[in-house]
């Protein structure tokens, strides 16, 4: 009882006495403020070439710089800028070239066209097939069998018959080496029931990916009114794919045979083995697209995506391609975040109901830089040693810097991950009630008093 009395008696004499209020504490009961953000961002004269050193336009390299000094720029990207026909220009309809890492538009040319991309489809195809496949939905190694509407597929094919069986993997294979339409169908029939079931799962994807210009009508790419894309959603629905990593596996194939070796597939993309680094990762054909594919390909720590549409030959669209990635690869890189040391997961709480809170951390995996301009990369943490209750979920209490040569380029919120309960009078009572009572019940079971 002495116990309880001296608990209550403490805690009373704390809350009558006020809680004082830091000096650094804002208004509105946020954490103190850690510094400002210096607008100062270290950029180096780029070096406007391709990989074979032949010089490009520099305004591109104009419009980046004097932009990017202005401010520090919102992405996880220091190129804020992207390329275009007035820099340099590629033959086809319509182009664009992505860093796969951030997302970041480095070249484009009518990238929202409303255009067809002819078997490139089977890139949301393969999507949607991983994704069922990754829930549990399905797995590579279940059997297909064949329907007479897959065997009625014309276009590239594997000439799959009514009643064959096949596996989910095999299908997959067939329809990223040698742009299969009949197994790309079956493949659809068997995730979504139907191929119009499937077509609504791909355009329902397809908006939930941001792809403002898609619209398809069947799961193979064949001609079809209505059945159209772009670039800019060509590159967002082919990043999607990339996360999935096995999709390589398949891509990446040169040569390879089904039906016990009687039926051979020889991929489409000749890029693998004509342009160092390529990863896939689609062609596509038909008489209204023209010539197409989304290329894919990375070297050291910069993946890249290059989408041509409507090119009027298979050399032209492979040309395109290339160019694209080399414009890439020769004036950007990519550089992992640095290594935080002495992170920490939780912060102390003053005057809260709890001792300690989670705390976490927005901070990307990958950055991308014009090359040459990423230099000494570092990063720090600037955290109060506590925060004051009461304060909500979400709040921003610090912040992580990243640093070139010394200098801050930008800065990284961490957020407070539970919302923080101060301790007033009634609510010290109803802790020490609680725990006088977890004591007697203690004391019952022990037989003391």
């Amino acid at each position: 009882m002495k116990k309880w009395i001296s608990v209550l008696l403490s805690v009373c004499m704390l809350l009558a006495a006020g809680i004082p209020v830091l000096a650094a504490e804002q208004n509105d009961g946020s954490a103190a403020d850690t510094g400002t953000v210096s607008n100062d961002i270290l950029w180096q004269e780029a070096v406007p070439v391709w990989s074979d050193g032949e010089e490009i336009s520099g305004e591109f390299f104009a419009r980046t710089e004097a932009v990017a000094a202005a401010a520090i720029v919102n992405t996880d990207s220091f190129v804020d800028k992207a390329a275009d026909e007035k820099d340099f220009d590629v033959p086809c309809k319509a182009a664009l070239l992505m860093d796969e890492g951030t997302g970041q538009i480095l070249y484009a040319k009518n990238a929202d066209a409303p255009l067809p991309i002819a078997s490139i489809t089977k890139v949301m195809t393969m999507l949607l097939v991983f994704e069922a496949i990754d829930a549990g939905r399905i797995s590579l190694s279940d059997t297909v069998p064949i329907t007479a509407h897959a065997y009625s597929m014309g276009g590239s094919q594997i000439w799959l018959e009514p009643g064959e069986i096949f596996t989910v993997d095999e299908l997959l294979k067939a329809v990223a080496v040698s742009s299969a339409n009949d197994a790309a169908v079956a493949l659809a029939e068997y995730v979504g029931g139907s191929e119009a079931v499937f077509c609504d799962m791909m355009n329902k994807r397809a908006q939930q990916l941001g792809m403002e210009n898609t619209h398809f009508v069947n799961a193979c790419g064949l001609d079809a009114e209505g059945h159209l894309s772009s670039a800019r959603d060509v590159a967002l629905m082919s990043r999607e794919l990339m996360k999935h990593e096995k999709v390589f596996d398949y891509t990446t194939i040169w040569m390879d045979y089904l039906r016990n070796g009687q039926t051979q597939l020889v991929n489409t993309n000749k890029m693998l083995h004509s342009y160092s680094g390529t990863t896939g990762l689609k062609t596509g054909t038909t008489g209204k697209a023209g010539v197409c594919i989304s290329a894919t390909a990375k070297r050291q720590d910069l993946s890249l995506i290059a989408v041509v549409l409507g090119s009027a030959t298979g050399t032209e669209r492979f040309d395109a391609a290339k160019k694209l990635l080399d414009f890439g690869f020769s004036n950007f890189e990519s550089k992992p975040f640095p290594q935080l040391e002495n992170c920490p997961e939780y912060i102390e709480v003053r005057y809260g109901v709890q001792k300690k809170a989670q705390i976490s951390y927005t901070l990307p995996g990958h950055l991308l830089f014009l090359k040459g301009q990423a230099k000494e990369l570092e990063s720090r943490i600037t955290l109060p040693e506590y925060v004051d209750a009461p304060m909500s979920e979400g709040t921003i209490i610090g912040s992580v810097g990243l640093y070139s040569a010394g200098q801050k380029i930008k800065e990284y919120d961490i957020i407070l991950r539970e919302n923080l309960e101060k301790v007033d009078f009634k609510k010290a009572l109803e802790i020490i009630f609680r725990t006088a009572a977890d004591m007697g019940g203690k004391q019952q079971k022990t037989g003391s008093f």
